[in-house]
């Protein structure tokens, strides 16, 4: 669809991108509206919580003798297997759990026993997401040089810009290695790894404060990659 669209493009122009046409669903289009954008990046990230919500419901919730069936996985166990009378025995043999009498099935649990811990997850909203209060105290904890603050805290994260400024068109444009948006609350919470990479960041550099402020006044922005 991406190359049928950049073809469009080539041979007649833009006029005749495919992007406004009700034939052809958005998300398939080479050229979007900022709200397209915005919109695409919400469903997706909602569809993908969705989605991995409930495999994982799913799956905590199957009874023993489902999820223990042939019909929803197979589980090996390997036996190594000693054979003097033929040697045209093959050289892997499968057993059938289900089809075993229990007199078998009572002979291979005494081989090998199998411990499933089986957990059932009551999922949370922002597990081991950090608010920005939060990322200063850890920061501070850790950190033996001057105090951060939040201001500080704010220097350094437009300095980086993992985030977009405030009331962007586009919130989800994260660096989502650091930091993420919070649809519902409209705001923005970070990572552990953040904080692990501002004090490396600190310990690092001979910047102080003023210098930071400084910087970040000049539009003089740094990247996360030179000193990951």
């Amino acid at each position: 669809m991406y190359n049928y669209e950049n073809l469009l493009i080539e041979l007649f122009g833009q006029d005749y991108a495919i992007n406004e046409s009700l034939v052809y669903s958005l998300q398939f289009s080479h050229l979007r509206t900022g709200g397209q954008s915005k919109a695409s990046k919400s469903a997706l990230s909602r569809d993908l919580s969705d989605l991995v919500g409930f495999v994982e419901k799913y799956r905590s919730s199957l009874i023993d003798d489902e999820y223990n069936s042939h019909e929803y996985s197979v589980k090996l166990i390997q036996i190594p297997k000693i054979s003097n009378t033929n040697r045209g025995d093959a050289a892997i043999e499968f057993v059938r759990w289900d089809i075993l009498s229990a007199e078998d099935k009572a002979a291979y649990e005494q081989i090998i026993v199998l411990v499933k811990d089986k957990k059932v997850k009551v999922e949370g909203a922002n597990v081991s997401r950090l608010k920005p209060q939060e990322v200063v105290d850890s920061i501070n904890k850790k950190f033996a040089g001057f105090k951060v603050d939040t201001n500080l805290h704010a220097v350094l994260y437009k300095l980086f810009q993992i985030r977009p400024p405030y009331k962007s068109e586009d919130p989800f444009d994260t660096n989502t290695k650091y930091c993420l948006y919070d649809e519902p609350h409209g705001d923005y919470v970070y990572l552990q790894e953040w904080v692990e990479f501002v004090i490396h960041y600190l310990q690092s550099s001979s910047l102080q404060p003023p210098q930071l402020r400084q910087r970040l006044k000049d539009q003089q922005y740094l990247s996360c990659s030179d000193f990951e």
